[in-house]
């Protein structure tokens, strides 16, 4: 017997390659399932454990990255996070909810009606950030008339408000000035807006909410 030969070599030739191999590898399986170490199952968790592991290291390394990149750079200049402080834009917004803002549109474009932006209070003694929708842009003559709204005449569709708490209270009709904006809450019978304040100065602006990221489960463009 040739000395030199291989183990192969001891394989029965009218075999195919692809047969061989088979057998091979059935060989190798079966080694492992007679190893006295951990059992298959045991090895197909810890496969799954290691990739789970991996999956949660990248979401974890993302959101750093996504952090760093909105406020260590983004946010002084085009996006902000703000945290809703009121019922008054409920049901689109709730309480505790938290939004982006865009801060660089309004450079470069007038608001538009149904916009909802983020803005100061009127009053200098409330540092509080505010969020509403806009109504009526510089030259619309708005009117509440049992909580139906009318801009320059036309009766609004508005899905969006809450019909759980609506008003039913007349308002106008008044005209807005240049140089500003008529903000209302989605939620009618519970906001202080325009109605109360009067047309909001486009320098109280600070940017248009649209997206919010909190809570998880309700991220969503708005």
């Amino acid at each position: 017997m040739n000395a030199n030969r291989f183990y192969w070599d001891e394989e029965d030739p009218k075999k195919s390659r692809r047969e061989r191999r088979r057998e091979r590898e059935e060989l190798k399986n079966q080694r492992e399932r007679e190893e006295p170490g951990k059992s298959r199952r045991e090895r197909r968790l810890e496969r799954e454990k290691k990739t789970r592991k991996a999956g949660v290291a990248e979401l974890i390394l993302t959101a750093v990255v996504a952090f760093v990149l909105v406020f260590g750079f983004v946010r002084p200049y085009v996006v902000e996070a703000y945290r809703i402080p009121t019922e008054s834009m409920v049901p689109t917004l709730e309480v505790g909810d938290r939004v982006l803002a865009n801060k660089f549109v309004y450079h470069f474009t007038e608001p538009e009606r149904r916009d909802i932006v983020v803005f100061d209070s009127i009053d200098e003694d409330d540092d509080q950030t505010l969020i509403k929708r806009v109504m009526g842009v510089a030259g619309d003559e708005l009117q509440l008339q049992g909580g139906v709204l009318y801009v320059n005449g036309e009766e609004q569709e508005e899905p969006y408000l809450n019909d759980a708490d609506q008003s039913r209270g007349f308002y106008g009709p008044t005209v807005v000035p240049e140089g500003h904006i008529f903000v209302m809450g989605d939620n009618r019978g519970n906001s202080a807006d325009s109605r109360v304040f009067g047309p909001l100065p486009l320098e109280n602006l600070k940017g248009e909410a649209f997206m919010r990221f909190w809570p998880i489960s309700k991220i969503s463009t708005i």
